[in-house]
Order: structure tokens, then sequence, then C-alpha cells
């Protein structure tokens, strides 16, 4: 039986460093990994672990970048990607192909293999399907956190993602392409992988909005680029 999990978020910010440091102050995450090969895309940006989730915040080095188009988008900082990893990814490419859905970037990385579809024909978010070798095991390889990610994990408050809020123009038009797209089924324009959920709500932007957590206990709600957080 195949899988599709919501592994990881990402975010976009003018001041990555900053964000880094309040996610650090509010929830005593640590950063795993700084990816060098963003910079192919005019971005710099930074891997953090929750649980065996992940949130990603990357921020512009250049004019002319996506990141930079989605905080103009966004009149500053908020969310840019949801990235959800599966099993077994030619099914997945099947339907998109299907459902005449353009890949915006694919790469096979030794057999990490990134699908990133375009937001235009998705609606709501960039959505991003990886597949990723050795993947069954949650605590396993995560190429995108980096070699050793497994020794920044702090669970101290938080130590997993149970959810995401999408918006969009037209949340339920929204929800029926997600669910297409993932070959899952859609109640209440809300989507579930096997660890989490996609909620999606009206919105004038489309764009990723709000993170619910898990954790020891309840954490206060708070806003930290552009996201809410809650539990």
């Amino acid at each position: 039986m195949s899988w599709t999990r919501l592994r990881q978020v990402a975010f976009v910010a003018h001041d990555l460093n900053a964000v880094v440091d309040e996610l650090h102050e509010a929830f005593g995450l640590e950063a795993a990994y700084n990816d060098p090969a963003v910079a192919t895309f005019g971005l710099r940006n930074a891997v953090i672990p929750i649980g065996t989730q992940f949130i990603e915040v990357v921020s512009p080095t250049r004019e002319g970048t996506a990141g930079g188009r989605q905080l103009q988008r966004l009149g500053g900082d908020g969310g840019y990607m949801v990235i959800c990893h599966t099993d077994d990814h030619p099914p997945q490419r099947a339907r998109v192909d299907a459902l005449g859905v353009r890949v915006a970037f694919e790469h096979d990385d030794h057999g990490y293999r990134i699908m990133q579809l375009h937001p235009a024909d998705t609606g709501g978010s960039f959505l991003e399907i990886d597949f990723q070798p050795g993947g069954d095991d949650p605590h396993g390889p995560w190429t995108p956190a980096g070699p050793n990610w497994q020794r920044a994990v702090r669970t101290d408050v938080v130590n997993g993602i149970s959810g995401v809020t999408v918006q969009s123009v037209d949340p339920e038009r929204t929800a029926a392409k997600w669910a297409a797209i993932l070959g899952t089924n859609v109640v209440d324009a809300t989507v579930a992988f096997d660890n989490a959920v996609v909620r999606f709500i009206q919105g004038p932007v489309d764009s990723l909005v709000a993170v619910t957590v898990t954790g020891p206990a309840p954490i206060t709600p708070r806003r930290i680029c552009g996201i809410d957080f809650s539990s």
C-alpha cells in the first residue's frame, strides 16, 4: 500500500536569520542544514527539523526569483511551498500528466526525485511531490535536510506538523485539484495525507497561511514569518 506524507513546508522571508532565530525562540527548533544548491535559484535557505518533518525558510539573494515574486504577491513574509513525500512516484506523475498540470521543476539527485508543480495549475501554493530512497523510515534520509539532520531534532516544545492551511481564491476547486493530483479524497475543502491534512480557506492571494503543530503540550498561538502557528 503506497503512502504520501506531508514532509516539509517552506516559507519565504526577507530576513532568513531573523525567522530562524524566532523559530528557535518560540519552539526551541534548530537548523540542520543550509543547502548550497538553492543558490541556483537565487536563494539561501535553512532547513529545520520538527520531529521527522521540516520547516524550510528561504530568502532571495538577487532580483527576479520566484521567491522574490512571492514576497511581492504577499506584501511581506509568508508561505511558499507544501512538500510531500511518497514511496511511489510514477503514479503521482501519471496523474499530473493526465490532468494537464505543468511541472515547474523536476530533478533526480542520486535517486532523490523532485517534482514541483506549477502553482497556476494547482492553485493555493507551490505543491511539490518527492521520492526519497530509503524513505520508508521517517527517521531515515531526507536529502533536502542534509546528511545529519537527525542531530538537530528538538522535540521539547513541538514534535510534528499535523496540518497546514492553504488560502485560495476558490478553495473548493483548489482542494478538488489537489485531491485529484494526489489520488485521494476531499471532504469539506480538506485533503488528507497519511500523516496530516491540508485545509483550504477563502482568501485573496493563493498561499500557505497556517501550520498546526503537535507537541507535549498545547502551544500559545503565534505568527512567525507571516504564518499562524497553533496546536
